[in-house]
């Protein structure tokens, strides 16, 4: 009787277990895509960028799953995004969740006119007063996204 209940005991523990493994998704349940937090600090205070275009890819058992979205240019984005009011030459912060690598540029009215030098995730604004757009590109292992802010130098 006792090796009977052993055995029965063993088999409802393993059964529980087995359950338990079957169950727990985490890894697949993940949000996907991520949604990335990215900010510009100018003076201690935070100004959220504005997501544009970005590409993500994990593999799901086999398969490989890929999210493409597209939007508008940085320069048609800007038309919708209240300037951070900024000094000559003062620098900005480039913060993004999970350390991307990051490249900043640039933008005029035509495109894209050049990748500005970042240095310990600052960047630092021009001299001149004026309106600036300026498109952030992060990448992760696993993607990559645009990121767009304006700055007005006063």
């Amino acid at each position: 009787m006792g090796l009977k209940r052993l055995l029965k005991a063993s088999l409802t523990y393993s059964l529980f277990i087995i359950m338990i493994g079957c169950s727990t998704n985490a890894g697949e349940e993940a949000e996907f895509p991520p949604s990335m937090n990215a900010v510009a600090e100018v003076d201690g205070t935070d100004y959220q960028m504005e997501k544009g275009n970005e590409q993500w890819v994990r593999k799901k058992g086999l398969e490989t799953e890929t999210v493409t979205t597209d939007h508008a240019s940085p320069n048609q984005m800007a038309d919708h995004i209240t300037p951070i009011m900024i000094k000559p030459d003062q620098k900005v912060r480039i913060k993004i969740e999970d350390e991307p690598v990051i490249k900043v540029y640039l933008w005029n009215e035509t495109g894209k006119e050049k990748e500005i030098k970042l240095e310990d995730h600052q960047i630092t604004v021009p001299s001149s007063k004026g309106n600036y757009i300026y498109e952030v590109l992060a990448e992760w292992p696993n993607g990559k996204a645009s990121f767009t802010f304006a700055a007005e130098v006063q």
